[in-house]
């Protein structure tokens, strides 16, 4: 087991790894910027080190600073969270290289889950169902409307190494696809340094359902059900469920059966998700895997009894999942996610500053996930995240009550939080009939 873990990150999934540590016997060591010097990971940690300015570019992701820092600090292992360093290959490689365990998946897994195109054609050689779209990257407007013809308009144009809804164009006829496609290669290389971008067909009204994934270095692979990530603004997500309402248990058996085969296929080791988008049919298609822990974990967490975090540490640590966690997955009761974010909830617009009141709920079927205090400051440079909030019931409609309890009770003075939008949302009655899609927002004025 490992005698000391340096945490990669800040905030609450910080709070959240050194949770998983102390349960495991670990000492922590938390690093953290000039701006996060008051932060709660700084003093829960059994060691921190500063690592640069507020910028995230010379500090949370300066490879070489968080490297010295696990060096200075004698560290067996780094947990990246998610977000940051979580995904970098390079980052994992020196870890490697400095006889630190990563943990994680392997760099080279990394690197290719981390292509978009390159893992549509790993799943598609195990027989997960994609959807239609081009075979590689997009080389030529000239091959691009090629393409584009054969599967028919509208389609989506993607960057291989995308996220967060950059490098990504939607296309409904074919005049438009030269300069579209133009723009999202330009797009894609300031974002992510690389203009590969390919082509898939788009279904305008989605369901964005995600499979959990565990496996061990052994050769054991576990899916730990579905969630539902549909509620969405501008790709980012405001609302997590588990399990998804649209799956029906045949499906559900169906997809963990082929995923335990396919992640087993191409060599996955520790957490990881894989996403799919739902058609009107009920019909998933693969889209992209997650190779970290997700934001909306704990709704899995709830509905399994599972600790992903701690299990995350063991099977970096080399045990084996049968060891780790009960099998077979027992799947219970439901779960709802509200990501309270710093904005404000009719115009998004972000809301840095100080927290001069707080309260935070709590009571039966409740957690909450949070970095945050009285005279806490919101700083600027990051992720506008302040707290996870989540219900969890024996069925849906107890999970719905909670929650609905839940942000009654949850005061955040000094800044604006996105609480009445979750507020509105729960109490839509298409929401409580289950009826969401990617567009809910748009379609569900809130």
């Amino acid at each position: 087991m490992f005698q000391k873990i340096l945490i990669a990150n800040r905030g609450e999934i910080a709070i959240r790894v050194i949770c998983a540590c102390k349960d495991l016997g670990i000492r922590t060591v938390a690093v953290y910027s000039e701006a996060d010097r008051h932060s709660l990971h700084v003093r829960f940690a059994d060691e921190a080190i500063c690592i640069g300015p507020a910028k995230s570019a010379r500090s949370y992701l300066d490879i070489p600073a968080v490297i010295s820092a696990a060096e200075i600090t004698n560290v067996d292992a780094i947990h990246p969270g998610y977000g940051f360093l979580s995904e970098n290959a390079d980052f994992a490689e020196v870890c490697e290289t400095s006889e630190i365990r990563f943990i994680g998946p392997k760099p080279a897994v990394i690197r290719s889950m981390g292509l978009k195109q390159r893992a549509r054609e790993a799943m598609e050689k195990c027989g997960v169902p994609i959807l239609p779209g081009s075979v590689g990257i997009l080389k030529s407007p000239e091959e691009a409307l090629e393409i584009a013809e054969q599967i028919g308009y509208p389609v989506m144009l993607k960057a291989s190494a995308g996220g967060g809804g950059r490098g990504m164009r939607i296309v409904r006829e074919a005049s438009e696809l030269p300069a579209l496609l133009n723009q999202a290669q330009q797009e894609a290389g300031v974002s992510f340094s690389s203009q590969d971008v390919y082509m898939e067909k788009l279904i305008e009204t989605p369901r964005h359902i995600e499979f959990q994934v565990l496996a061990d270095e052994h050769g054991n692979v576990e899916i730990l059900g579905e969630r539902e990530c549909s509620i969405q603004r501008r790709h980012q997500k405001l609302l997590e469920e588990s399990p998804s309402t649209a799956v029906s248990p045949e499906l559900r058996k169906n997809m963990i059966d082929g995923l335990r085969e396919a992640m087993r296929h191409i060599g996955y080791t520790n957490a990881g998700t894989v996403e799919f988008l739902m058609d009107e049919k009920g019909k998933l298609y693969f889209i992209e895997v997650n190779a970290r822990i997700q934001v909306e974990h704990p709704v899995t967490e709830a509905i399994t009894g599972i600790d992903l975090v701690k299990s995350q540490i063991l099977i970096a640590a080399g045990y084996k999942l049968p060891d780790i966690i009960q099998l077979p997955v027992q799947f219970r009761g439901h779960a709802i996610e509200c990501r309270i974010n710093a904005e404000n909830p009719e115009t998004f617009a972000p809301s840095p500053g100080r927290i001069t009141g707080l309260n935070l709920p709590g009571d039966i079927g409740i957690r909450v996930d949070t970095s945050a205090y009285t005279d806490y400051v919101i700083p600027p440079y990051y992720d506008s995240l302040v707290a996870k909030l989540i219900a969890y019931g024996a069925d849906r409609n107890e999970a719905i009550a909670r929650m609905r309890r839940a942000l009654e009770m949850f005061v955040v003075e000094g800044i604006y939080t996105t609480i009445p939008l979750h507020q509105r949302i729960l109490r839509d009655p298409d929401f409580i009939a289950g009826k969401t899609d990617t567009k809910f927002l748009t379609t569900h004025p809130t």
